[in-house]
């Protein structure tokens, strides 16, 4: 069987000798020294200042939004995990669907100012599958209209922009470290902030709003990360550049064996140092997806409709939320990731590239 992703588990003894720590200690949470030398090994491999760990990416998203004190409606992107807009809605705030570009599939900066009203708080961006939003584009609307922006950067980990780490633009970029993803602590994620108090208000809130026993400062959630997963974070960075460069090969023979047939992909922008997160191939049409869909599942090969639905269309968004995204819609429609993980054997990526090319072209 192949799944769209496998877990990557570090060296079992490695792991162990950070247990070992944990038991001698005998602190499991609450800020623990693994915990702070991760933050530390985090923001020294990203390049990035000022992170808060959580414990994952949906309450880092929750913290952002809550954090920067964001109300009203935020103009966000039907392309992307249920989590982005779950976490607007759950803060008591209006989602504002803004369609994507057909080309990089991330939020479409021409039609944000048509969106803003003067409820309009901040700005929620995807950096779909890893490739970059137009930052610059975004944070001049932001700046002209006071606004803030977030990016739910779940899969930018490692994603370099012109040479600087695309989580520094932004107010806030939330991480998640999922065990699905390429760097991971098994459940966990993080909130990069441009602004230090910022940083410190997310790392306050996500720990019920207190220091100590008698300072009790802010409105606060439990969000902390435990020395356990730290300690699974810590074992598995330093794998990272090699993830990356199994991702970038596997990617790679996909780009070969897929060669020619009429499936779209991201468009890559100069300057970006990409992760290889995700491999997304996007189909003539819907029909065309699930056939192939089926034909890979009846060999025991599954990938993943990702992203679907398109979010502006969720079952439980009141009517007056439902606003088209045709872009967004077709997309949601007729996409696959294909499987792609380190472990991935080439002559695995043959067996998925010939069964799609069977199908794409019978």
């Amino acid at each position: 069987m192949i799944p769209v992703t496998r877990t990557t588990l570090p060296d079992l003894e490695d792991y162990l000798t950070y247990l070992w720590q944990i038991w001698k200690s005998g602190q499991l949470t609450n800020n623990g020294v693994l915990s702070r030398q991760l933050q530390a090994e985090v923001m020294a491999f990203l390049g990035t200042n000022n992170l808060a760990l959580v414990s994952n990416g949906t309450l880092a998203l929750q913290l952002a939004i809550k954090a920067l004190r964001l109300q009203g409606e935020i103009i966000t992107t039907p392309y992307s995990y249920v989590a982005t807009t779950n976490t607007i809605l759950w803060e008591g705030c209006t989602p504002v669907f803004v369609d994507v570009d057909s080309e990089s599939f991330c939020i479409n900066p021409n039609l944000i100012e048509a969106a803003i009203t003067e409820r309009t708080t901040g700005i929620l961006a995807t950096h779909v599958y890893g490739y970059p939003c137009d930052v610059s584009r975004i944070q001049e609307i932001a700046d002209r209209y006071k606004l803030k922006v977030i990016y739910d950067a779940a899969h930018a980990f490692g994603v370099r922009l012109h040479g600087e780490s695309l989580l520094n633009h932004g107010d806030c970029s939330t991480l998640s470290f999922h065990a699905t993803k390429l760097f991971h602590t098994a459940e966990g994620g993080g909130v990069v902030c441009r602004d230090e108090e910022v940083a410190k208000r997310v790392f306050l809130m996500g720990k019920f709003g207190h220091i100590g026993e008698d300072e009790y400062l802010d409105l606060g959630i439990n969000a902390k990360i435990s020395e356990l997963h730290a300690a699974m974070g810590l074992v598995v960075l330093p794998k990272v550049p090699e993830i990356i460069a199994a991702r970038r090969e596997c990617s790679a023979w996909y780009d070969d064996l897929l060669g020619g047939l009429d499936l779209q992909r991201p468009r890559v922008i100069d300057g970006l140092e990409y992760n290889y997160a995700y491999y997304p191939v996007v189909f003539p049409s819907h029909e065309a997806m699930m056939k192939v869909r089926a034909a890979l599942q009846a060999r025991d090969i599954f990938p993943r409709r990702y992203f679907y639905p398109s979010l502006n269309t969720l079952p439980f968004l009141p009517e007056l939320l439902r606003r088209s995204c045709p872009v967004s819609e077709s997309l949601a429609h007729r996409v696959l990731a294909l499987p792609l993980y380190p472990a991935l054997a080439r002559q695995d990526v043959e067996r998925i590239a010939v069964c799609i090319r069977r199908v794409v072209v019978a």
